[in-house]
């Protein structure tokens, strides 16, 4: 009798809480979840290689594995955005500085 695979459901979990959080709260959030759900993902992988065909569920750790890794994108791409804002900010201050005009 098959079983369902340990931490699949756990990589599946943290694979759409990496998207969430990272679009709705904030992109550290997202990518921490994402590292978690990578983390969950590839012991689940390794359990269900080791096994002999007793576990099911690995649908779940690769749909977990694949949210994660586009969480983990999202949140790089909001980390370069960020950067790019405060940058621009940081430009605009030192020119008026720099002019006088501030």
């Amino acid at each position: 009798m098959q079983q369902p695979l340990p931490g699949s459901s756990n990589a599946l979990t943290f694979g759409i809480l990496s998207i969430v959080l990272t679009l709705l709260c904030c992109g550290p959030f997202g990518a921490i979840f994402s590292f978690i759900g990578l983390s969950n993902a590839k012991t689940a992988q390794q359990t269900y290689d080791q096994s002999n065909g007793e576990y099911t569920g690995i649908e779940n750790v690769k749909t977990g594995k694949t949210l994660s890794y586009v969480g983990l994108a999202i949140a790089g791409v909001y980390l370069l955005l960020a950067i790019l804002y405060f940058g621009v900010i940081a430009a605009i201050f030192a020119t008026a500085i720099s002019n006088g005009d501030f």
